[in-house]
């Protein structure tokens, strides 16, 4: 009988250990990787804290792949150097995309390791960079949609909804969206679940000098990290006012790990409107632009769910994550 007994109990443990480990979604990362680029003036960084958060959350998501878009030669060793520095027990593969955008449907190693990737497993893709990739998949093999749990963005807003950092002096564009249009449309035609996190969400957040002194005397990683942000952040003060940075990409990745932090308009449509340029940034271009914009009031020949506002305790998770509370041993 007690033999019975214990075998019965194994089995719910066995059970409990089978569900938990499903319930933690397969994940892929598409991302535009730019940290620390050497051009005249500092390049983004939230893309770096989106990976970190990434690999220090392995007990909510498995990472499966990352994919570069946009200048990914350099991209490549970054993401490298992080998996070295943070991940170094796992094999995660990184694989090189579109450089440039603009060019759907022309195949390169990230679109095709992602379509070998959906037909292995469903995955669900966190997207914060240019949608090229995600779209080149999609338009090239759709019989693969189904195979997509969701697509997450930075990208979108509200209708008319201006986005203005820092001190709000300044309007600056919808970088991801705008750098392919043509993209987010093959992916919104293709009818798979996309959910829109951008700049609406994320302004909720900042981080500041104060919140990532500490990364200055930490690893080898946490200290190449610092010397990035530090010309970022003092970029934010000169341009927006403000020292420091909206973590924009993290809020895309928090719907998948911790979606109770955020408000969203489920099932709302949306559409691509044309219009005059809002930006007033100094390079801004002149004329009419696309905007991707969300609304009840539209016609419901594409839905999401739009992620419009983030709840107090994210930016926590965000700081501890860095921290690596929430990591394993091997990060530092």
């Amino acid at each position: 009988m007690n033999f019975i007994k214990t075998a019965f109990l194994l089995l719910i443990l066995s059970a409990g250990l089978t569900h938990a480990q499903s319930a933690r979604p397969a994940i892929w990362l598409d991302t535009d990787l730019m940290i620390g680029l050497p051009e005249r003036s500092p390049r983004e960084v939230d893309d770096a804290v989106a990976l970190l958060m990434t690999l220090r959350m392995a007990d909510k998501v498995d990472l499966v792949g990352v994919s570069l878009v946009t200048y990914v030669d350099y991209g490549y060793g970054v993401a490298e150097n992080m998996l070295k520095w943070y991940a170094p027990d796992r094999t995660i593969p990184v694989y090189k995309g579109s450089d440039l955008c603009g060019d759907v449907g022309v195949e390169n190693d990230a679109s095709r390791a992602l379509a070998q990737a959906l037909r292995k497993e469903k995955l669900t893709i966190v997207a914060i960079g240019p949608a090229t990739n995600v779209a080149t998949v999609l338009k090239n093999h759709p019989e693969l949609a189904s195979q997509i749990k969701e697509i997450t963005f930075c990208a979108g807003r509200t209708e008319k909804f201006p986005f203005r950092p820092g001190l709000e002096t300044l309007t600056v564009s919808d970088y991801n969206f705008e750098k392919d249009v043509d993209a987010f449309k093959v992916i919104f035609e293709s009818g798979v679940k996309v959910i829109l996190s951008g700049f609406e969400c994320s302004a909720y957040l900042f981080l500041g000098k104060t919140d990532l002194d500490f990364l200055k005397s930490g690893s080898k990683g946490d200290q190449w990290l610092a010397a990035q942000f530090a010309p970022w952040m003092q970029r934010g003060k000169r341009i927006f006012g403000v020292e420091g940075f909206i973590p924009y990409d993290t809020t895309p990745l928090g719907h998948v790990t911790h979606p109770e932090f955020f408000k969203y308009y489920r099932n709302i449509p949306v559409q691509i409107n044309y219009r005059e340029n809002d930006a007033t940034t100094p390079n801004a271009p002149k004329g009419k632009k696309a905007f991707l914009e969300v609304s009840y009031d539209y016609p419901a020949t594409w839905t999401c769910d739009y992620a419009y506002k983030t709840l107090p305790g994210f930016e926590e998770i965000v700081i501890e994550s860095l921290k690596g509370n929430p990591a394993d041993s091997n990060a530092h």
